[in-house]
């Protein structure tokens, strides 16, 4: 395929208003460079249909540039390339994605659009539009627009992957950006962008998503991870040398045709462990994998897959319960490999990924991989499934946005566990799954008359959680009816919108008697039962609706003998005002009155903190020096979290706008409690030593310690309060340097 001529390349990189030269090489190299990665794709006339719409971006960016000052027109190339190289897509899907942001923000029309190339294209872009406006806009509705992206989502699936690639770039170039929107951007990210790449199956821009995330989220974290990492590089490549050499014998010489490679985990993957298991980077066994890609036909992918498995554990010993069999039953996302652990030498352990290369090219490009495999149809049979238990979720239209939301992440973008049926039929959960979550699956109506279980012959109550391979019976009973504790015992969305649904049906049973018993009650005081005055007494009760108002009364939550204080005007009545105190904190995130006008955008506590009210949050504890923000809660005022804070992630991607920039002002007179925990070897004098250094030589105040001691271990922890995070940083290294002691880790629990 001949690329674009100078003549041609040198009238678009003109449309630019520029009188920077190699800018305008850098647009043609880049465009050249997708032409090249999409060349053997490309049918009669799409090179024409990829100009134009080159030259269409060109010319509707042309006066726009990102944050970083380059022009904005070598973002949409490079989501294309992506889109190309990453993602797998093919010429139509390029084509949107190098138009994925004219509609929104250029004089570009989606009728330009159809003109030129057609509905089908027309229809991707508008999706990419909608989706621009719910997920990068610092709305309130963020999360109730989500429904719209899944609605796309289901409707023509490229929509999300061509959306994923645009906010891969984004992460990959979000230095540009302000702290402020760098952490809302990752958090939004993490949240949501990295499970539904996974859900995807596109694996590596999962990992990398979370990465980039971390980076900004973490970023404390994130370099002393990537620095062990780089300083451990050339052991780790020596390491992988020595293991593979016995392995690569083996396989050459039963005739294999294979390529095999050590890769590191993920960094976000290496925190996750040492977060869960407690441990130190050292600690942490499996740093990295080695991946045996083997080159064999459909029919056989199997029984090879087995034999390179058996060849392994001939050389390696295997660790029985680390054995992954993806081969039998694939993930829902199409993922097939076989996954063992094996001692290795030196006694480190090894996690080995067998595959096939039809499997690895689904592993690492997902749903757009399921359409070149035509046979794979059990594979795209289980897509089509997911989207069809999407679209039953969004039918319910009652669920709140943000429940929605985290419905949908439990239930959609979960690892998951497969099950039986008592005749053995395979079922697909997501993990954490309950009993009770099964028995709604199978059917709406077997899951409201759900009493128990039989899991694997046992009888079990409706909370019980199954794990992979349990084959479950329901027990029903004609009496059994759905009930509020029900919601905490499931995970799907289904069964909750079914319960929901249920609860609903029957509170309005109970709300027709409390509308009643409010009619009685308002024409005795001479006003009408009409919408006007059941809205006074709504907004008097702060309650969401009508039929909240009739259920509370008909429960006999609300005294109606409140009816005196309002005045009756004609057939209406008038809510009392409220009276405010002085007290009162205004939590509306767009009034001027949270602070002066000139901060509305910084807070500055310490020597600043009368400006404002705030708390600081119980889960995390924030303590000068944590980075920090603010967050207006709903009848609570302003509250400080840690942006590494367990619930930092929800809150920014959530609820962007209820965001305020915070940072500490220098101030030593204050102290702040905070907790640690402490792990080391059982000696005499061990807490002497400890208490000396906090109490005696850094002279700071305890306010708790507890130390239990079990078969030459101790466990302890102490809450102390301190002026600043460099004095806790100083502490613990302290403590650390205390012979015996093994583990010093700050705590964010309640309790502190």
């Amino acid at each position: 395929m001949e690329l674009p001529d100078l003549d041609n390349t040198a009238k678009i990189a003109s449309q630019y208003d520029l009188n920077e030269e190699q800018e305008n090489k850098e647009i043609v190299r880049q465009y050249r460079a997708l032409l090249r990665a999409i060349r053997e794709k490309l049918k009669k006339g799409d090179k024409e249909l990829l100009r134009t719409a080159f030259e269409m971006a060109t010319h509707a960016h042309k006066t726009m540039r990102r944050k970083s000052g380059e022009p904005y027109i070598l973002h949409p190339i490079a989501v294309a390339m992506i889109c190309v190289e990453e993602i797998g897509l093919g010429v139509r899907s390029t084509i949107c994605a190098l138009l994925h942001d004219t509609i929104e923000d250029t004089d570009l029309t989606l009728e330009d659009v159809k003109n030129e190339f057609g509905n089908e294209i027309a229809k991707i872009v508008d999706g990419l539009t909608k989706i621009s406006g719910v997920m990068d806009a610092n709305s309130s509705q963020q999360a109730e627009n989500f429904k719209k992206i899944l609605l796309t989502l289901t409707d023509d699936p490229r929509v999300i992957l061509i959306k994923l690639a645009d906010r891969l770039h984004n992460m990959r170039t979000l230095d540009a950006m302000k702290q402020e929107k760098q952490l809302k951007i990752a958090s939004e990210t993490i949240w949501v962008y990295a499970p539904l790449a996974h859900r995807m199956g596109l694996y590596n821009i999962k990992t990398e998503l979370e990465d980039l995330a971390m980076k900004y989220m973490e970023p404390d974290t994130y370099k002393e991870i990537a620095k062990k990492l780089a300083e451990t590089k050339r052991e780790r490549t020596k390491y992988i040398n020595e293991f593979i050499r016995p392995l690569n014998d083996k396989l050459t010489q039963e005739d294999f045709s294979f390529e095999m490679h050590g890769r590191p985990k993920s960094i976000h993957s290496i925190w996750n462990k040492i977060k869960k298991k407690g441990v130190s980077f050292e600690e942490v066994y499996d740093l990295f994998a080695i991946r045996i890609i083997i080159d064999v036909p459909i029919e056989k992918e199997k029984e090879a897959c087995w034999k390179v498995y058996s060849l392994i554990t001939d050389e390696y010993l295997p660790s029985p319960e680390r054995l992954r069999d993806w081969l039998s039953n694939p993930k829902s996302n199409g993922y097939e490999a076989l996954h063992t652990t094996v001692m290795g030498p030196q006694g480190k352990w090894v996690e080995v990924q067998i595959r096939t290369k039809r499997m690895n090219e689904i592993a690492e490009k997902g749903l757009a991989a399921h359409f070149k495999y035509k046979e794979g149809t059990q594979n795209e049979d289980r897509f089509d499934k997911w989207f069809v238990q999407i679209r039953e979720a969004l039918s319910n239209q009652q669920e709140e946005g943000i429940d929605f939301l985290q419905d949908f992440k439990t239930s959609f973008l979960a690892e998951e566990i497969y099950v039986y049926t008592p005749k053995g039929e395979v079922k697909m959960l997501p993990i954490n799954s309950s009993a009770l979550d099964f028995a709604f699956y199978i059917h709406t109506a077997i899951g409201s008359k759900c009493i128990g279980a039989k899991v694997n012959h046992k009888l079990v109550p409706i909370s019980h959680r199954l794990r992979s391979g349990d084959q479950i019976e329901i027990i029903t009973s004609n009496k059994q009816r759905p009930n509020e504790d029900w919601l905490s015992n499931v995970v799907t969305a289904k069964a909750k919108n079914s319960i929901k649904d249920a609860l609903r049906e029957e509170k309005k049973s109970i709300a027709e008697e409390g509308k009643y018993t409010l009619q009685r009650k308002l024409e005795s005081i001479g006003a009408n039962y009409n919408a006007y005055n059941i809205d006074q007494l709504v907004n008097f009760y702060k309650l969401p609706s009508h039929l909240d108002l009739h259920f509370k009364i008909a429960k006999k939550q609300i005294d109606l003998k409140e009816l005196k204080l309002f005045q009756v005007l004609g057939d209406k009545i008038e809510a009392p005002k409220p009276i405010a105190t002085p007290a009162s904190i205004n939590t509306d995130p767009n009034s001027s009155k949270i602070a002066p006008k000139k901060e509305s955008e910084l807070i500055i506590f310490g020597e600043s903190s009368d400006q404002i009210k705030y708390s600081l949050g119980k889960c995390c504890n924030p303590i000068p020096g944590d980075d920090v923000f603010g967050f207006v809660s709903t009848g609570k005022g302003l509250i400080i979290h840690r942006t590494n804070c367990p619930n930092a992630t929800q809150l920014l991607a959530n609820y962007g706008h209820r965001v305020v920039k915070t940072k500490w002002a220098k101030n030593k007179e204050i102290s702040f409690l905070t907790g640690l925990s402490i792990i080391g070897m059982d000696d005499v004098g061990v807490v002497n030593k400890i208490t000396t250094i906090i109490s005696g030589e850094l002279k700071i105040n305890i306010a708790a310690i507890t130390i239990e001691s079990k078969e030459g271990l101790f466990q302890g922890t102490i809450k102390v309060y301190v002026h600043d995070k460099d004095e806790l940083e100083l502490l613990v290294e302290k403590i650390r340097s205390v012979n015996g002691i093994q583990q010093v880790n700050r705590f964010d629990t309640e309790t502190v």
